[in-house]
């Protein structure tokens, strides 16, 4: 409330000046130009149109001086200025130019996308304007190329090329040059500490391989994110959404997102920005109930159920006589209230301290909310917060920044330890198992009930103490005589409230759910570019320094006695030139990093762009890049144990750092001279140097062949590497037909994987029954004293990937647009080289989308429609892998202006008409919403 006060009342004080230029900018049909720039002739200072084409330009210069107007998809026009007084209504030519626009992410400099070196996609403000998604950024997977993976109704994932979870960690995502990713998961949060709708200015997305130029996370892409100016677009505006949405399983409910930004030019060097923006709704509710170890759906029929969005069921025994027997879980919508929020603020100053375009900008952005995040558990991320801060100073030819980044995990809890605690918090695992067995074998011995009938009379009495024959199980705890007997919490009750608040606030997972991350991460980067010096070619040097911190006190990390640090650093240069009349541009770029963990990585990038034609209109393209990925912060330094399971970063150092102690079955303790004792240590090394493989131990459960048996001995982990093979041809034809193909082949090497093992609690891992050591292993193995581990390392097997887009874009009557594109993707690996290995593509083999719009259907009046496609495709993820069936999504949007109220009247609806549909195995299933936004512009 405090930060919400102090931004209305700057938003206040702000006052605009009255010496301008005014005008307006209109199209050939009169139509209003939002968004178009003007500029003065030789100077940097500038402004923009707002949505009904009008614009107020400040400036200290005297008449006469020329004015520059500029719109994408028109022709630039000059205007001679004789008066201050004087009102500049200017009319612009249209002209097909979605392939001329300025991008500058492709070189790290400006150049047309007809030109770009390798495949890029784009959104502008008309684009922006025109989205038929209730955000810019859920507009984003209308894009060629992009995929999104929907973990929550506000937690997106990019996922471009393939090869990407909910934790897109190959996807690097840059705000005002500030990486977006958070400090310990490595991984970008959605929008969660972006951009306003109504403050961004523009967005471009590489989805290729791009270290050369950008380090070590670029690997299957990277997405820039700029903000609007403060000295180009002043003033105040708001924008207010409502709408609902609406699931079968969570119902219909409301969804409120609103947005204030405020900029000022004080004078031609000082201007200040801020934006707030607040959004809240209801969870698409994950609500899967297949049985992820086998068998019917449900504990009526399986007494070993353990459903996906169940948690709890997954604490499972063995009984005598019995079989293997699971607890009753909850559900997910049980352990969340499945609301989510967002609030997110950034404020800052920009000085421009002389006449040329130099800039220094300090920023500080914050964001918090609530929402859902899939890994290897389900998470529900609860006033989970992040802060970012920035110096930069940017000139022509140059930029320097340094910003850090931090997070706090606030009250964010993990679901699954969740439902296993708030269990024993009602009974613990040994009275809840003893009580199944019991009931289970009296029932069937006494009542003469059937296995199916035995098993559900046994788990009603676990769970609730009833007993149909009184007498037939004893009334008090049968470990604690005279105690009564305690039962289940029902969701809702004031018991499994006070059960989930006890648990969620305990960061012991043995007892509690709670996670803590106080991670940071520090970062520079500079680049200078030499074009004004040197005159034989452009050529630009850079590099960047990042320190991370892991700070989770030993809940996720193994930082038990402090925080975690490592550092990397990386340098570049990169020449382009042109020949043949400008017709061919070459573009060399190369990159050292430097892990502090790892080994040294150069990436090289070669490519050339031929433009053809007499206006040079037909552009073909030819490009080598390379990437990599340093093992994130969770990849080198987790330690984190899941209960069935544990997770061991495989940095040198955290073999070491990873110890837990674990108890030994009566049957090990008496095997004669072995010396065993209750419990034995285990430490991370034993996971990567005593370890069976998983599937080897199971295939040796099944014969008692110790012939199955196979050492795992999982190697550390190591950056991975892609080859990027790129071909491409872009043109426009005809004046307003745009072509855009292009065409990819990658080869990972070192590619990241995780692998399941088993150490024994004793003995030496082998194959050779003669070795005392050996046999003690399987011993281990035979008594169940043994633990899993999920390790970090690299596969063995090499991967390829290959894939090719078509992108048609045509005015097919007066402004009515029709657009369409078509993706192809597949891999590729011989899965007898790793059999263990899990690819996790995800990513469907065809995906075509189509668009049809006009911006001016009449006088302010536009629309828009969207429809995306996609075939069946497998995902592969730790928690959960399944088919994602084939859907067909259409989104719609209408929107008309208001000039004398200076807004714009949107109404809008996504997945209209369709059924819920999924995205990622384990998530929710993403319903329809519709929303009406008004917006208000200066």
């Amino acid at each position: 409330m405090r930060v919400y006060l102090l931004i209305m009342l700057f938003f206040c004080g702000i006052s605009f000046a009255q010496n301008t230029i005014t005008g307006s900018v209109t199209d050939s049909n009169k139509q209003s130009i939002p968004g178009a720039n003007v500029n003065v002739v030789g100077s940097s200072t500038g402004a923009s149109t707002d949505f009904d084409g009008t614009f107020k330009l400040n400036t200290s210069a005297k008449p006469p001086f020329a004015i520059k107007v500029s719109a994408v998809g028109f022709e630039t026009k000059t205007i001679s200025v004789t008066s201050l007084s004087q009102i500049v209504d200017v009319v612009l030519k249209d002209e097909e130019t979605k392939l001329d626009e300025i991008v500058v992410s492709a070189s790290r400099t400006p150049e047309r996308v007809i030109e770009s070196p390798v495949t890029i996609e784009r959104m502008g403000i008309q684009e922006i304007k025109n989205t038929t998604a209730a955000t810019f950024y859920d507009g984003l997977e209308n894009l060629k190329e992009v995929n999104f993976n929907t973990s929550s109704i506000s937690f997106k994932s990019i996922n471009t090329r393939g090869f990407a979870t909910v934790a897109n960690t190959r996807f690097m995502q840059l705000v005002d040059g500030m990486d977006n990713s958070s400090p310990a998961l490595n991984f970008v949060l959605g929008n969660l500490i972006g951009v306003s709708d109504i403050d961004v200015a523009s967005v471009e997305l590489l989805p290729g391989a791009s270290s050369a130029l950008y380090g070590a996370n670029a690997f299957n892409g990277i997405m820039f994110m700029t903000s609007k100016s403060p000295f180009a677009d002043e003033g105040i505006s708001i924008y207010y959404k409502y709408g609902q949405t609406s699931q079968d399983v969570a119902g219909t409910n409301d969804y409120n997102d609103f947005g204030i930004r405020a900029a000022k030019a004080f004078t031609k060097h000082f201007a200040l920005k801020a934006n707030f923006t607040y959004m809240e709704a209801s969870e698409w509710i994950a609500a899967d109930k297949r049985s992820m170890t086998g068998g019917s759906v449900g504990h009526e029929m399986n007494q070993n159920y353990d459903g996906l969005n169940i948690y709890g069921d997954e604490v499972t025994t063995f009984i005598p006589n019995v079989g293997q027997v699971s607890r009753t879980g909850y559900r997910e919508q049980d352990l969340t209230d499945n609301k989510v929020k967002s609030m997110k603020a950034d404020f800052s100053a920009h000085f421009k301290p002389w006449a040329n375009d130099t800039e220094i900008i300090l920023q500080y952005k914050i964001g918090t909310g609530s929402t859902i995040y899939q890994g290897a558990n389900r998470y529900a991320l609860k006033d989970f917060l992040m802060q970012q801060g920035k110096f930069e100073i940017k000139g022509k030819n140059f930029f320097g920044r340094v910003y850090f980044t931090s997070e706090d995990a606030g009250d964010s809890y993990d679901m699954r330890f969740a439902g296993w605690n708030i269990n024993r918090l009602a009974k613990s695992d040994k009275n809840w198992f003893t009580d199944y067995g019991t009931a289970f074998q009296l029932s069937s011995a006494v009542l003469g009930l059937n296995a199916n009938q035995a098993a559900n009379y046994a788990r009603n009495f676990a769970d609730y103490n009833v007993a149909p024959i009184l007498g037939l199980v004893p009334n008090t705890d049968p470990l604690n005589p005279g105690a009564p007997r305690s039962a289940r919490f029902e969701p809702g009750s004031p018991q499994f409230n006070n059960a989930l608040t006890t648990v969620t606030s305990n960061a012991d997972l043995t007892q509690g759910a709670k996670f803590i991350d106080h991670s940071k991460l520090y970062h520079s980067d500079v680049n200078y570019n030499f074009r004004d010096l040197i005159k034989f070619a452009e050529i630009q040097i850079g590099g960047s320094w990042r320190k991370y911190i892991m700070d989770s006190e030993g809940t996720i990390f193994t930082d038990y006695d402090g925080p975690i640090e490592y550092k990397e650093y990386g340098a570049y240069a990169q020449l382009q030139k042109k020949w043949m009349d400008d017709r061919l541009k070459f573009t060399g770029s190369m990159r050292y990093d430097k892990s502090q963990n790892f080994d040294g990585n150069v990436s090289p990038r070669i490519s050339f762009v031929y433009s053809a034609g007499e206006s040079k209109r037909h552009n073909f393209r030819v490009s080598y890049q390379t990437g990599f990925r340093n093992p994130t912060t969770q990849d080198q330094y987790i330690g984190l144990d899941l209960g069935p399971f544990a997770l061991i970063g495989s940095a040198a150092d955290n073999l070491d750092r990873f110890q837990e102690t674990q108890p030994v079955s009566l049957a090990g303790q008496a095997i004669p001279n072995a010396n065993i004792g209750p419990t034995v240590n285990l430490s991370g090394r034993k996971a990567y140097e005593n370890s069976y493989t998983l599937a080897s131990v199971q295939a040796f459960a099944a014969s008692s062949n110790p012939l199955d048996l196979k050492v795992a001995n999982p190697k550390l982990v190591k950056p991975e590497q892609v080859q990027a093979f790129e071909v491409g041809y872009r043109t426009v034809v005809q004046n307003d037909l745009s072509i855009d193909i292009n065409g990819y082949y990658n080869i990972y090497n070192d590619f990241m994987n995780t692998s399941r093992v088993i150490t024994p609690y004793y003995g030496t891992v082998g194959t050779n029954p003669a070795d005392a050591g050996v046999l003690l292993s399987y011993s281990a193995l035979a008594f169940g004293d043994r633990r899993v581990y999920q390790v970090y390392t690299n596969t063995t097997a090499q991967i390829t990937s290959l894939g090719f887009g078509v992108g048609l874009s045509k005015k097919v009557y007066k402004d009515f647009e029709l657009g369409v594109n078509y993706n192809y993707a597949q891999f590729d690996f011989d899965q007898s080289e790793d059999p263990s290995f899990v690819a996790g593509f995800n990513t469907p083999k065809h995906r075509i989308k189509g668009s049809f719009g006009n911006a001016k259907v009449a006088k302010n009046l536009g629309f828009n429609v969207n429809v995306r496609w996609n075939t069946e495709y497998l995902w592969q993820s730790s928690f959960g892998d399944g088919m994602i069936p084939e859907n067909t999504v259409l989104d719609a949007q209408i929107n008309y202006g208001i000039p004398k109220l200076k807004s714009v009247i949107k109404v809008g609806a996504t997945n209209l008409f369709g059924k819920d549909y999924l995205q990622v195995v384990g998530a929710g299933m993403i319903g329809q919403m519709w929303f009406a936004s008004w917006v208000i512009n200066p």
